[in-house]
């Protein structure tokens, strides 16, 4: 099936919220760097495209309506051309919150990389935040990275497919770009700094 909304909004930008919520508005799973964990032969796959070798999208993407938060987001525009019909999701926050949620939670995990973790994996993240940032783990580098990366976003993708959405937004801007009736659930708010952390381990 081909995706109905290609995110290109980074982690730690209300990805995993807009995960759960996507589901529920399409009936479709929605990719995220959690199914990576789930999909280990995936991992290869991710690691060619930051090298520049694009996968068979639809083969990576199988059963899935929607993809958002890294890898995926890295190559929105690649996936955009491959699926022309789908919404293309911005979803940001401001530069200061973004890089403090990043900085205690994925980051920190990468910064404790070390061999319990699949080498393979962390291969492909290292070389995935090396292309995006240089060094993802300086403030300054990172955050001009995610400034640039979205401003390349507002600047090339066709404005009638562009949706931008911040975590408060809820769900009305999703539900009117993908033409369906607002649920009357609360809009799914999970994954926050704490909650990272304490599933990650962090503060044990």
């Amino acid at each position: 099936m081909p995706l109905k909304v290609v995110g290109a909004g980074l982690g730690r930008t209300g990805t995993h919220s807009l995960k759960l919520a996507l589901e529920r508005l399409l009936g479709e799973p929605c990719y995220h760097m959690i199914e990576v964990f789930g999909h280990p032969e995936h991992v290869g796959m991710w690691h060619q495209a930051v090298r520049g070798d694009m996968p068979d999208w639809d083969e990576l993407f199988a059963g899935y309506g929607a993809a958002v938060d890294w890898p995926a987001a890295a190559f929105w525009k690649e996936q955009s051309e491959a699926y022309p019909d789908a919404v293309i999701l911005l979803s940001t926050r401001d530069s200061a919150s973004w890089w403090r949620s990043c900085s205690n939670t994925i980051f920190e995990v990468f910064r404790a990389a070390d061999d319990t973790m699949p080498g393979e994996w962390t291969a492909m993240v290292k070389d995935l935040f090396q292309k995006f940032a240089g060094d993802a783990l300086d403030e300054q580098s990172a955050v001009a990275a995610y400034e640039r990366h979205n401003a390349h976003v507002r600047a090339t993708a066709p404005p009638d497919r562009l949706l931008e959405w911040q975590p408060g937004d809820g769900w009305a801007p999703l539900c009117e770009a993908l033409g369906v009736a607002v649920p009357d659930d609360p809009f799914p708010h999970v994954n926050s700094t704490a909650e990272f952390r304490a599933m990650a381990g962090l503060d044990t």
